[in-house]
């Protein structure tokens, strides 16, 4: 590729690769690029836009993608900005099923540190084991914010159930259970 890859454009490909997304379509209009997936274990398809501009994203801009979802019959939107968004486009994207990454977002594979565990989100049917198996309920496990890196970058949402797997050198491997939160 002749163009250089933006900081955002770096972003997607991360999130791409860590949430096991299948990309379909990669496309550039004015600015803007946008990135048109497929979430496989979810059987859905997304749509990441990569506005490269470091100033406030809006209202309008949440809007327009929300439209372009419509329009294509897609479920759910990410949008990526070096950028702050405002607070009525954050009310809109909750509303909306679009998700807006933090512009502290690594635009690396943070898993790639020898001081993050391995984490991966239970399946319905793990989490329903689990508890089981513990005799408890979701939220009296351990919790974890769904604003922590390791869970944004997961792509996690309140109410799931994360694994996290730990080496150990003296306990062999620890898995812990954490139950994200708002």
């Amino acid at each position: 590729m002749s163009e250089e890859e933006t900081l955002e454009e770096m972003k997607a490909r991360i999130i791409i690769k860590l949430r096991k997304y299948k990309l379909v379509k990669k496309e550039k209009i004015k600015d803007v690029t946008s990135y048109l997936v497929r979430i496989t274990k979810e059987k859905q398809k997304a749509v990441i836009w990569c506005i490269p501009e470091e100033g406030t994203v809006g209202i309008a801009v949440v809007k327009s993608l929300h439209k372009a979802l419509e329009q294509k019959n897609i479920e759910r939107g990410i949008i990526i900005t070096s950028g702050k968004y405002t607070h009525a486009a954050r009310v809109q994207a909750k509303k909306t099923n679009i998700e807006l990454l933090p512009k502290i977002f690594p635009s690396f594979n943070i898993f790639k540190h020898q001081l993050v565990p391995k984490q991966e989100i239970l399946t319905p049917k793990e989490r329903d084991q689990i508890l089981t198996h513990y005799r408890v309920k979701p939220y009296q496990l351990p919790q974890i914010k769904a604003s922590d890196p390791a869970v944004n970058a997961l792509g996690a949402k309140p109410g799931d159930m994360l694994r996290i797997i730990r080496k150990s050198p003296t306990a062999g491997t620890h898995i812990a259970y954490r139950y994200v939160v708002d």
